[in-house]
């Protein structure tokens, strides 16, 4: 680069970039501090509206109090001096509405877009400080790939009711903010690394990393302000969206905000587990309940009583199971499998899908009655895709999880992986997006990520859907699903069939059916074992290699 040709930096320019540097400073060393970091942007951004306005002021011939549309020329001044292009837009009374082709940051916003919100709080603290009140909506943003961006300001709290954005109230000489998904989001997530630390299971696996909270979108900020109302209560949750959305965190944070957190949390894939095996496993069974069940059973109902059960893929549950399943819900009862004795449970149940559960009761696979009961509160998670102002947070969220991880220094992206990140679906959502992420981390010689490796679409899925085969794929699904399950059992067993048998609690002639079916050979497990290594693809029969996907 010839740096002799190069344009000096104007001082306003040499402060943009010394402010979009200096949150990515914070970022690294504020670690899972996202609420300091937000404020520390708010804070920059409230204290200097004043000085900005005061020179906008003075250049338009503005003094005394202002109309709405003198805030818009004042609001407009100021960006435009320092390089954007805003303009008016229609809007509402009580609202003064701008639109921008030109981010006065340059490109250096998609690096940092968190200075879209030291914007809003500049736009905010002008108008507390004029009209008494301000929210302030970031609809569209260049920084998210939007094209333009586009801002809402409500000036009048009754026309603000009910409106996503931050808002700014002026109290004496004082700008006062609020953000709520801040607050609220750090109070879930404090009561949910609290609650992870002290769980036994967690302290036993040595687990490090809880999970985090990410909720910039007004999405997400919905999710979290639900979680905090229905969490002190009784009441049964049904947490729908896509795989991977985050639907098992949302459960745990309503946990963790309860007054069960002192109990256990039990997570259930309803469909992981064999449909001839899910009645034991929710209920548990007696002892000679049936051939092979020579101990008492505790389902997962006794587990987790005074806690929370999650019922994850609770579209997988069969017929018979739904059945019992209302019983619980309406009574708080139920019995053993072969058991005579009516038992209670204190356990409050959480439902998840990421299936359409109104269209299965519709076509006679889920019971009406069953989805009323668990339909109580419905809480949707919307998919990566719709809720784009959580992917930057998110993004620096995993990273810095990554750097712990691998005790390694921060690495950031540069404008060509920001790019990508920000254009693409996410169909596999967070799930996919930390695993993208920590492979880039892992690859990347320096401190940037230059570019990200995003995965093909999946030809084979998408040809599944368009045929309208979803069944046959939920199925294959199902069976790779057991086939891992059943797998893992006869790896802790040794291949030994009257001990998968007593594990799972049905009898071993069952045991030898379901490994008939699947196709998989026992013995390869027990040989693998003496050898000291995981059974090979060649131990297994044909057909479990094609299960397995070898």
């Amino acid at each position: 680069m010839d740096h002799g040709s190069a344009k000096p930096l104007n001082p306003v320019s040499f402060l943009q970039i010394f402010v979009a540097q200096s949150i990515k400073v914070l970022e690294q060393h504020s670690g899972q501090d996202k609420v300091g970091a937000d404020r520390y942007i708010e804070h920059v951004g409230l204290s200097a509206s004043h000085c900005l306005e005061e020179a906008a002021r003075a250049l338009l011939g503005y003094a005394g109090p202002i109309t709405p549309d003198q805030y818009a020329d004042v609001i407009i001044n100021i960006k435009n001096r320092v390089g954007g292009n805003f303009s008016r837009a229609s809007a509402a009374p009580g609202t003064v509405q701008v639109i921008n082709t030109c981010c006065p940051f340059g490109d250096g916003v998609r690096e940092a877009p968190e200075l879209c919100r030291m914007t809003a709080s500049v736009f905010g603290g002008i108008a507390a400080r004029n009209f008494g009140y301000g929210k302030v909506e970031l609809r569209k943003r260049i920084a998210l790939n939007d094209g333009r961006c586009e801002v809402c300001i409500y000036t009048d709290a009754e026309a603000a009711r009910d409106k996503p954005g931050d808002e700014y109230r002026c109290e004496g000489d004082k700008i006062v903010s609020r953000s709520a998904s801040a607050e609220v989001c750090a109070r879930v997530e404090a009561k949910l690394r609290e609650v992870w630390y002290t769980e036994p299971k967690m302290l036993r696996r040595g687990a490090r990393l809880p999970p985090g909270l990410v909720a910039q979108s007004a999405a997400m900020r919905s999710a979290l302000e639900a979680v905090e109302i229905i969490a002190p209560t009784r009441a049964t949750v049904l947490i729908t969206g896509e795989t991977g959305v985050g639907k098992e965190v949302i459960a745990r944070a309503i946990h963790a905000m309860s007054e069960r957190a002192e109990y256990e949390f039990v997570a259930v894939n309803c469909g992981a587990i064999p449909e001839t095996l899910i009645e034991s496993a929710l209920f548990g069974h007696e002892k000679g309940a049936f051939t092979g069940a020579h101990n008492v059973h505790h389902g997962f109902f006794e587990r987790a009583d005074r806690g929370t059960l999650l019922l994850d893929e609770i579209d997988s549950l069969p017929v018979s199971a739904q059945a019992r399943l209302l019983r619980v819900l309406q009574d708080g009862e139920f019995e053993r499998v072969g058991g005579r004795q009516t038992l209670r449970t204190g356990a409050r149940i959480i439902a998840a899908s990421n299936q359409d559960l109104e269209g299965a009761v519709e076509s006679g696979k889920f019971r009406r009655d069953l989805w009323y009961r668990l339909n109580v509160v419905p809480v949707h998670l919307l998919p990566l895709r719709e809720r784009r102002d959580d992917i930057p947070p998110l993004v620096h969220h995993f990273l810095g999880r990554l750097a712990e991880k691998y005790q390694s220094s921060n690495k950031m992206l540069g404008e060509q992986a920001w790019a990508q990140v920000l254009s693409y679906n996410w169909p596999g959502n967070l799930r996919e997006l930390e695993n993208v992420l920590e492979r880039a981390f892992l690859f990347a010689r320096g401190p940037f990520i230059d570019t990200i490796a995003l995965p093909k679409p999946d030809a084979e899925s998408q040809g599944v859907a368009n045929d309208g085969s979803l069944r046959e794929l939920r199925q294959r699904v199902a069976r790779e699903a057991e086939n891992k399950l059943i797998a893992q059992v006869l790896k802790r067993c040794n291949g030994n069939v009257s001990a998968v048998a007593r594990s799972m609690g049905v009898t071993p002639r069952a045991v030898h059916m379901r490994l008939k079916s699947l196709g998989i050979n026992a013995a390869a497990y027990r040989l693998a074992t003496i050898a000291g290594s995981p059974p090979r693809a060649e131990s297994m029969s044909p057909r479990s290699k094609a299960t397995s996907g070898a």
